[in-house]
């Protein structure tokens, strides 16, 4: 099953965006789909329902993350700059495809707002707008890495190590 597809059906089975996404993005890292569903848990609706950036175009930054080369002190600041990157090619292109990269745009309504809640829950607009942004958004996520040979690899710390942090 392409990722594209695991991540609408995750989404679809009550995940918010930002969990499916990141979810199936973070599969080939090595990182367990209850551990990023979690991670990914309070993005969903434009970041806690405040109808920011899209929690899709969230999960896929997360995952772009994945990717930065390395985060020791000495590398962290120019890696970070090449992520940022990253990122912001993810939201341009997005953003072509679909106008805004804004849940409340992309939604048509504010999902801060009880009215706007209670009318995304009333017309169905999660489930009738949102299932393209989820699949672009990891399309898109996947895009990128390819161009820039960025493949997943298991990621030194993943079973619990961080690594460290100057001024510790």
């Amino acid at each position: 099953m392409h990722p594209a597809d695991a991540a609408e059906k995750r989404f679809r089975q009550g995940y918010s965006c930002a969990q499916a996404v990141f979810s199936v993005l973070a599969e080939p890292w090595g990182i367990p789909a209850e551990v990023s569903l979690r991670v990914a848990a309070a993005f969903g609706g434009g970041l806690a329902r405040t109808a920011g950036v899209c929690g899709s175009l969230t999960g896929a930054a997360m995952a772009i993350g994945l990717a930065q080369a390395s985060v020791s002190p000495a590398d962290n600041v120019p890696e970070k700059e090449k992520t940022y990157e990253r990122c912001r090619r993810l939201l341009e292109r997005f953003r072509e495809l679909h106008g805004s990269t804004l849940c409340r745009d992309l939604l048509g309504c504010n999902l801060s707002t009880p009215e706007g809640l209670t009318r995304a829950r009333r017309e169905n607009l999660f489930q009738q707008r949102c299932p393209p942004y989820v699949r672009d958004a990891v399309r898109l996520a996947l895009e990128l890495l390819e161009e820039e040979g960025c493949r997943p690899r298991p990621l030194t710390g993943a079973a619990g190590s961080a690594p460290e942090v100057a001024g510790q």
